[in-house]
């Protein structure tokens, strides 16, 4: 089935749901702005989460690891930061995997950039060491460890195979399989965006029955081509190879108002991460405007899978 912002967005406001959001703040990193933010994980005992650090006029980032200290989130003292952008967590077969978004300059034009994923792994995040690097041109690969103990392999080419962006699927038995070739050769998942919108996995979950379950985002330009970014979740069906249920569980106006980087991305919100709590609510956490994070309180999407 093919899904589209227009009818996701109908649903969405045809139902009303409780949200309370509030942005994160963050300190000694100067005036760059934290945004595209990890959900909290644990780090040898400690909650943290891993931030893109960008100065406002740049696309040049870092990520840091940051701790929470009295409502104020800090960077975690000797832990290293990585060049990279929109950072990733996820943990599969006891290790840590971190990833994110190194750009480089373009093999063919002048003063543009390219971009590839890079992974690292580890005990923890002192330990990560790199083990693998994506296609020239592909963001927004996701990993996570299936019921079966294979990882699952979620990829977003763009071009002549993917168009804006469409996400592929494949699966490997270990980490060590993980290559530039076996991302480019992933089969698409079948038709899911249209083809003038885009969208991509941010992060996988695994359901208290076995099911695959997304959270992501998915994307179009108006008219006067400014960017609109809606955080969704899905199923994904591995046999069928088809993904379904898609909806978007958040936007823009959901959110307090803030700064963004240019006035084309005043509403994307990037999704980061979720937590799912005991109480049927979950937290997501989402990178706004391209210029802060923030998190919200909002009714847990995966619970209606499992009851």
């Amino acid at each position: 089935m093919t899904y589209n912002v227009h009818s996701l967005l109908e649903s969405y406001h045809s139902e009303k749901r409780e949200i309370h959001a509030e942005k994160l703040h963050f300190s000694g990193v100067g005036d760059k702005d934290v945004y595209n933010i990890t959900a909290p994980f644990e780090n040898n005992g400690s909650s943290i989460i891993a931030g893109r650090v960008e100065a406002r006029d740049t696309e040049h980032s870092e990520v840091v690891f940051f701790i929470e200290e009295a409502g104020e989130w800090k960077p975690a003292e000797g832990l290293q930061s990585f060049y990279l952008q929109d950072p990733f967590v996820i943990r599969i077969h006891g290790q840590l995997v971190f990833g994110g978004v190194e750009i480089f300059p373009h093999p063919e034009k002048e003063d543009a950039l390219m971009w590839r994923t890079v992974f690292y792994k580890g005990q923890d995040v002192a330990s990560l060491k790199k083990f693998a690097v994506g296609p020239d041109g592909m963001k927004d690969i996701r990993l996570v460890e299936l019921p079966d103990g294979e990882v699952g392999v979620f990829t977003r080419p763009q071009g002549e195979k993917g168009g804006r962006g469409k996400i592929g699927f494949t699966s490997i038995k270990s980490l060590d399989q993980l290559d530039e070739k076996l991302l480019t050769e992933a089969p698409l998942i079948k038709e899911h965006f249209l083809d003038e919108e885009w969208g991509g996995a941010n992060e996988i979950h695994i359901l208290a029955n076995g099911w695959i379950a997304g959270l992501g985002h998915i994307s179009q330009f108006d008219n006067q081509g400014d960017r609109h970014y809606y955080p969704i979740t899905f199923l994904f069906n591995s046999e069928k190879n088809e993904i379904t249920d898609m909806e978007i569980i958040a936007v823009r106006d959901d959110f307090p108002p803030g700064e963004a980087k240019r006035p084309d991305l005043k509403d994307v919100l990037f999704s980061g991460g979720l937590v799912r709590l005991k109480n049927g609510k979950a937290e997501i956490y989402v990178g706004v405007s391209d210029a802060e994070a923030h998190k919200a309180i909002i009714p847990d999407p995966f619970t209606k899978y499992e009851n």
